[in-house]
């Protein structure tokens, strides 16, 4: 039988604001256990929750960029369950009217396009953190976490593949980037996403019984586990002739499997009502007005106008412009001086390949815009050449340290003396006569070992241009 995987995503986008969203206290990853948190964020009786303004307008602006309708007059709403790390045993959070609603995000899987709907976007505070440790079989409760700003973004049940996921949770994190209301580093759990999946028969339209997979903090383990789960439901069915059963489980990378944690809970089960404790929120078409006129250049119009303004092919402005600390990068060493075409093929080339084999964020560099426009400046002068900048540029790209300071430490300013280059290579001719003669004789792929002997003997510090010019001038002549 031919199946069909459906799939929709709640997504918890932890929010960049610098306290949390009832309260004053810190926002900041890390800490000691149980040191970020005051008895507002821990539930304690007698203590009132004070809404953080900045965090409806981050929610607001997300909202406003994936397309939502903004609910003019919206809620908080009481979430009641209790897990050891939700100490007042409820979440504040939004049901009944979310900020954001019917969103829609376009996104490009090989030459296809699609639009993925959103049905909400609401805010609400994050629960705590539960830490395991096995050696003396205990674990701990750490509450710094409660009470940290969230967004959820929850789609339709709208993708059919994990390369779709992928490609939405990608466009999903250029956006807030871009927006700046959240830093989206999933290591740090800012970016958070649950995936609730299901197979059907091919050409049905009934939906499957979903499964929810949760503990995923990779794009590598979102894609992993929906292949994973996919092929768990269809065997459950073809060949067990068993019933997937609703429930939440919990993905394993080191294992590369799914264990069933608990029963699926659905929205009656938590029992919500109105939050007494904090007043609803009524957003003026002034307010909104001005948090339209203060969104960014996107990634999509900033494309256009590298394409447009730079002369960059589609790709690498695509590339540039996907990820905000890169496109940031871009542009501010072009406003140093470094001419645009030549700022981009540094980065296509040696930047992007750098940053995967160090398994690295582009926000999380040292590297700086000015090191790499000195770099570029040495190579335009004629003081490098572009196999020793390149070296260089790997040289000094983790402490970002001064490319030129480097290059006289080393001794790796490129060779200006003509006489000196003519003088090599009359020497390497001399001293490689068969070559000489089977170059002549027509063999030209032995010219490209003359350059390799002659560059050798300069140490590699001579103008490539320069040695292949001399070189054929002496072997024509």
């Amino acid at each position: 039988m031919d199946w069909e995987v459906v799939i929709g995503l709640e997504t918890h986008v932890e929010l960049a604001t610098k306290t949390k969203i009832f309260c004053s206290c810190t926002t900041a990853f890390g800490g000691a256990p149980n040191t970020h948190c005051c008895p507002v964020c821990t539930g304690m009786p007698g203590t009132l929750p004070v809404m953080n303004k900045k965090v409806l307008e981050y929610a607001t602006k997300a909202s406003l960029a994936l397309n939502c309708e903004v609910t003019r007059y919206c809620k908080f709403d009481r979430k009641n369950y209790f897990y050891p790390d939700l100490p007042k045993a409820y979440q504040i959070s939004q049901l009944y009217l979310p900020i954001g609603r019917n969103g829609r995000v376009p996104i490009t899987v090989g030459s296809e396009e699609k639009v993925i709907r959103i049905h909400e976007l609401h805010m609400e505070e994050d629960a705590g953190k539960l830490v395991h440790d096995n050696w003396i079989d205990q674990t701990r409760a750490d509450y710094n976490r409660c009470g940290v700003p969230l967004i959820e973004i929850v789609t339709e049940p709208d993708f059919r593949s994990a390369d779709e996921v992928i490609a939405y949770l990608e466009k999903l994190r250029s956006t807030l980037e871009y927006l700046g209301v959240s830093d989206c580093k999933m290591q740090e759990g800012s970016l958070r996403c649950d995936v609730n999946l299901s197979v059907r028969p091919m050409g049905s339209v009934d939906f499957g019984t979903r499964t929810e997979m949760k503990n995923l903090n990779s794009f590598k383990a979102i894609a992993r586990a929906i292949r994973y789960e996919a092929r768990r439901q269809q065997e459950l069915i073809e060949m067990d002739h068993r019933q997937v059963v609703q429930e939440t489980r919990r993905w394993d990378d080191n294992k590369d499997a799914s264990f069933s944690m608990r029963s699926k809970e659905n929205a009656q089960d938590y029992r919500y009502f109105p939050e007494p404790d904090i007043p609803p929120m009524e957003l003026s078409e002034e307010y909104l007005a001005q948090l339209k006129a203060s969104l960014p250049e996107m990634a999509e119009v900033k494309k256009a106008r590298y394409m447009k303004d730079f002369g960059l092919p589609e790709y690498d402005a695509g590339l540039l412009t996907g990820t905000k600390a890169l496109a940031d990068f871009f542009e501010e060493t072009v406003t140093l001086g470094a001419p645009p075409k030549e700022v981009s093929n540094w980065m296509m080339a040696e930047l992007l390949r750098t940053l995967k084999e160090k398994s690295m964020e582009p926000k999380d560099m040292l590297f700086a815009p000015e090191t790499l426009a000195a770099i570029i400046k040495l190579v335009a002068e004629g003081k490098l050449n572009r196999n020793t900048a390149s070296k260089v540029f790997s040289a000094v790209f983790d402490d970002n340290a001064d490319p030129m300071a480097y290059v006289k430490e080393h001794g790796l300013e490129q060779i200006s003396d003509t006489g000196l280059v003519e003088s090599t290579v009359a020497s390497i001719l001399a001293a490689n006569a068969s070559q000489v003669e089977e170059y002549r004789g027509g063999k030209q792929k032995v010219f490209g070992f003359l350059v390799g002997q002659c560059m050798r003997a300069l140490k590699g510090k001579a103008d490539p241009k320069v040695v292949n010019e001399v070189l054929r001038k002496q072997l024509n002549g």
